[in-house]
């Protein structure tokens, strides 16, 4: 302790706020920024058929541009903000909650708070990619062809998304559990 922290105790608040002192496997950092990531080629895909370029899905029918538009460039948006609370797992802002959020900035992050939903979603996006595994294609109006390769290899890393988080979320767990 030094002198000033002798005489100017921290505060329980201070205490309770202050981040886990263990910081995240190096193995961890870099599975939550390959997580994070994952989302990317399958949203610039999603976008690009929304905004008109020719993927190969056919897009007679739908509102392009319009509504259509929106929908694809939301879904792609979401996906991705989805994707970088995995950072949260190996982050301080994972841990203690910043300042500048109202009501609850400041606060430490109960671990379960953190864990169950990442669990949750860990287990929603492996049902939802793992079934897709042998190929994303054979929906209505989906391409064939290279246009079906490009999107595949586009979507194939969606299948990291939810193993990637699983294993983040295992160790955030433990290492606030200690």
């Amino acid at each position: 302790m030094d002198m000033d922290t002798h005489r100017n105790p921290p505060t329980a608040a201070a205490l309770s706020a202050a981040p886990t002192h263990r910081p995240p496997a190096r193995w961890a950092v870099r599975a939550a920024h390959v997580a994070a990531l994952t989302a990317v080629p399958s949203g610039v895909w999603r976008i690009a058929m929304g905004v008109g370029v020719p993927v190969g899905f056919d897009t007679t029918g739908l509102d392009i541009p319009g509504w259509f538009s929106a929908v694809c460039i939301a879904m792609s948006l979401g996906a991705e903000g989805l994707t970088l609370l995995t950072l949260g797992l190996v982050q301080p802002w994972g841990e203690v909650v910043p300042r500048w959020l109202p009501l609850i900035g400041g606060r430490r992050v109960a671990p379960l708070a953190a864990v169950v939903p990442a669990l949750l979603g860990a287990a929603v996006v492996m049902l939802l990619t793992i079934p897709r595994a042998g190929g994303f294609g054979g929906a209505p109006g989906a391409p064939t062809g290279p246009a079906l390769l490009l999107m595949d290899a586009c979507y194939a890393p969606l299948l990291l998304w939810g193993p990637l988080l699983l294993l983040v979320t295992v160790a955030y767990y433990r290492r606030r559990r200690a």
